[in-house]
């Protein structure tokens, strides 16, 4: 996951160390355009482009404003994969209890509440990621409902989403316990587009999607993501 290759020039918001929720909606705001991702016209999101600076941010210029890798600007694979499988067949969420894990930018959430969901709720570790999930939601007129780490809770919820989580040994070797344990008493879906970390075992696909993507982002234009429901133990 290439995020920080080239540089460019850069806008001067920053953010302190105690951001508030005014100071992290600028910043979004800033950096990134209200766009529909590909392959999901029916959700706007507050998404980094080319023509927006932290598209093409250096670490440094991350690092100078406080800012971690910006995960949450970009519409990665898996939770578009999720959104497009989720819009095109409602009544697989419909009425359900929902948390997003590790959402990103919430793509898989929204596409939950608009699918009729009892509940959504969206997690992430990051606080500007939070915000900026705050503001996807509030751009489609849906609610969701934020929290921060879930990692070792007690189940609330009939369903899981995790997209795209696999893709670094040391978080996919904190997540899969829980997540395993979890998938004993909800469902627990993963959409993987061919992470390395990706159990090898307890998974059951049930959908596949193809999903373009760019080179900034990718080391290929398509990704071809599986959705596979994750056995309990």
């Amino acid at each position: 996951m290439n995020l920080t290759n080239r540089a460019m020039t850069l806008s001067e918001v920053s953010l302190s160390p105690a951001a508030g929720l005014a100071e992290a909606a600028a910043f979004i705001r800033a950096n990134t355009v209200l766009a529909a991702a590909p392959q999901v016209p029916e959700i706007r999101l507050h998404l980094a482009s080319e023509i927006t600076p932290i598209w093409q941010a250096t670490e440094a210029w991350l690092a100078e404003r406080n800012v971690e890798p910006p995960f949450w600007a970009f519409a990665w694979p898996g939770g578009r994969a999720f959104a497009r499988h989720i819009l095109d067949n409602p009544g697989l969420v419909a009425g359900k209890r929902v948390l997003d894990f590790a959402a990103g930018c919430g793509i898989a959430a929204i596409a939950c509440a608009m699918a009729a969901a009892a509940s959504v709720e969206a997690s992430e570790i990051d606080p500007l990621a939070l915000a900026a999930l705050g503001m996807n939601a509030a751009a489609n007129g849906v609610p969701v409902a934020l929290a921060g780490d879930v990692v070792g809770e007690a189940c609330r919820w009939d369903l899981i989403l995790c997209g795209d989580v696999c893709y670094e040994a040391p978080m996919t070797g904190h997540i899969m316990p829980w997540l395993t344990s979890m998938a004993a008493v909800a469902e627990v879906w993963i959409a993987d587009p061919g992470r390395a970390y990706l159990p090898r075992t307890g998974l059951e696909a049930f959908g596949s999607y193809r999903i373009e993507t760019t080179l900034e982002l990718e080391d290929r234009t398509v990704r071809d993501v599986v959705l596979y429901r994750l056995a309990g133990g």
